[in-house]
């Protein structure tokens, strides 16, 4: 009887420091807490094998939804087909590895104004006779949490134009840029 009594205190005597123990951590680590909402986040794009695009672009959560707002330089003059891929991947030299165009949905490929489309469908940017090209946008399918969040995916810029129709991917070609969208500063 004394044995069981004694290995029950024992177990008690345990139990209660690694409760004492899990609660110092939890004091100890706030960043255990929550984690802040991102309100922000950025993708620098960079050159596929044999291009020169490159530039950034600035993902921001407003009241009407995830504003774009990109600035790629190095294109050839005129539209290409710009969107969010599916994974954060831009190892492969001609960015294949980032996957086809993001889209939880199982929506048809689609311009961004479409009511149904790829969440990654961001139409197309234009290039001036320069080369640059600047895009603002407010897309309310994107999000940064939840099943159409863009953080963590990649972002491309084709080639050739977007025609919005063709499926699934709108017939623009070869990818000349790829960046990873992170969380950025807020």
């Amino acid at each position: 009887m004394n044995r069981k009594l004694i290995a029950l205190f024992i177990a008690l005597v345990m139990a209660t420091a690694v409760l004492l123990l899990a609660c110092e951590a939890q004091h100890e680590h706030p960043a255990a807490a929550e984690t802040p909402a991102i309100t922000k986040a950025i993708a620098v794009m960079h050159p596929t094998e044999g291009h020169t695009a490159h530039g950034t672009v600035v993902f921001t959560a407003t009241p009407e939804g995830i504003k774009v707002v990109a600035h790629i330089e190095g294109l050839t003059p005129g539209r290409h087909g710009f969107h969010v891929h599916e994974y954060g991947d831009c190892s492969a030299a001609d960015a294949t590895s980032a996957g086809g165009h993001f889209n939880p949905s199982d929506a048809p490929h689609a311009g961004p104004e479409a009511a149904q489309r790829h969440t990654g469908d961001l139409g197309n940017i234009v290039a001036d006779e320069n080369g640059v090209a600047h895009l603002e946008w407010t897309d309310k399918m994107m999000s940064f949490s939840g099943p159409h969040s863009i953080i963590g995916r990649g972002l491309i810029v084709h080639v050739e134009e977007d025609d919005l129709t063709t499926q699934p991917t709108g017939n623009a070609g070869a990818r000349v840029a790829c960046g990873v969208i992170g969380v950025a500063r807020p």
